[in-house]
């Protein structure tokens, strides 16, 4: 188990800088300990795993102030287990479940009972994610979704799929989309 803990350790060290998340963003994880292990996603999964997986993420997303959303499997429609404060502050709805091993998963389930003040959610718009096993994290980003490359592309057998988030780009051709150019500090009049 330690040899995934370390991958997932690689990956986020190597992530977390690229995705430009600042203190109480959201970032969402999905895993499949499944899919880590080489088994079909549901069907082989792993407590000890999930644990150790919850113990690598919230050891690095703490200290920056970033708030991870812990991905359910589809059995509980991919709800989210966080902690309580960004739920509130993000005025999430909460829903009524508690997740285990055979329907929420295991990194789910080690997040509800590893977080303090756990609470689940019905969704989120995350800042950035994490997807381990393609557990289709898609639905819980917000839009402008931008993958994110790293040098691992896999923990044990499962895929690993990155994103970060960027506001939509408004405006025409006169629009100034950085901050940095020239233009954005030049004064003209629209009518």
């Amino acid at each position: 188990m330690r040899q995934y803990a370390h991958a997932l350790e690689q990956a986020l060290a190597e992530f977390l800088p690229l995705a430009n998340l600042k203190p109480g963003h959201i970032l969402v994880v999905g895993c499949s300990t499944s899919e880590v292990l080489g088994r079909a996603i549901g069907k082989g999964f792993s407590q000890e795993l999930g644990e150790e997986f919850f113990r690598v993420i919230s050891n690095q997303c703490t200290p920056l102030g970033i708030f991870p959303a812990f991905q359910c499997c589809e059995h509980l429609n991919r709800a989210l287990v966080m902690d309580r404060a960004a739920a509130v502050n993000y005025r999430l709805t909460e829903v009524s479940v508690i997740p285990v091993p055979g329907a929420g998963g295991s990194m789910a389930a080690a997040a509800y009972r590893g977080i303090s003040d756990s609470v689940v959610v019905e969704s989120v718009q995350a800042h950035a994610g994490l997807d381990i096993g393609d557990t289709f994290i898609g639905m819980h980003l917000r839009p402008v979704a931008v993958p994110v490359r790293i040098s691992l592309s896999q923990i044990g057998s499962a895929h690993l799929t990155l994103a970060r988030t960027r506001p939509r780009l408004i405006g025409g051709a006169r629009a100034v989309y950085d901050k940095n150019s020239p233009a954005a500090g030049a004064s003209g009049a629209c009518s």
